[in-house]
């Protein structure tokens, strides 16, 4: 009997140190997102305010000199000239995901960036207000692209922009800034709530008993 008991005692310690050698790897075991840097979400967030200002500036002369104040209405009008509209299906907050929202900011923005330049030759009153536009996008594009190869998520080759649409009159090319700006403030209105619920890294508390009253 107690030679029996001697081999379940050493059958048992060796069952119970395998389990030790090898853990289980569970999903809520998996690493969550790194939070993003407080420096890039807060530069993000200024040139999304930036671009946002720009963009209405441009609306608003678009209208006041053209009488183009109601995008709802040129709709049709656009999908016949094939004006696209960016996704940001990853960045909403009922299915956040870092990476592809953040691949999702980038791509998107990029797609802006061709859009804007095929609206060059609008009108030489719009001409600054364009330029400065496109240039802000240009910057936050840049940005976003250095936190994903910070993060190195960022892919191999930069992408290469897609057919973009040619405006043949002043009218499409006037009614489709009226479009391309819309699209792109809706984009920024998502791309701005995004950024306030992406990971960061959490505040520090200090414990009371570290300030001593004088």
């Amino acid at each position: 009997m107690k030679l029996m008991a001697l081999q379940l005692l050493l059958w048992h310690s060796a069952l119970w140190s395998g389990q030790e050698a090898i853990p289980l790897l569970t999903v809520s075991s998996l690493p969550p997102s790194l939070p993003l840097p407080r420096s890039f979400l807060l530069k993000s967030l200024e040139q999304v305010r930036k671009i946002q200002a720009r963009n209405t500036e441009l609306l608003e002369q678009l209208c006041a000199t053209y009488k183009l104040c109601h995008p709802e209405e040129l709709v049709l009008f656009g999908h016949s000239l094939g004006i696209p509209k960016a996704s940001l299906s990853s960045c909403s907050s009922q299915a956040l995901q870092q990476t592809k929202c953040l691949s999702q900011l980038h791509s998107g923005l990029f797609l802006y960036q061709g859009l804007l330049q095929a609206l060059a030759g609008i009108s030489s009153e719009l001409a600054p207000t364009l330029d400065m536009l496109h240039l802000d996008v240009d910057n936050f594009a840049t940005t976003i692209w250095q936190q994903m190869e910070s993060l190195g998520v960022a892919p191999t080759v930069q992408p290469t922009q897609s057919t973009m649409p040619i405006f043949t009159s002043a009218f499409q090319r006037r009614a489709g800034g009226v479009l391309v700006t819309s699209y792109l403030q809706s984009f920024l209105e998502t791309a701005h709530h995004a950024l306030h619920h992406l990971p960061r890294p959490a505040q520090k508390h200090f414990p009371e008993s570290l300030f001593i009253s004088i």
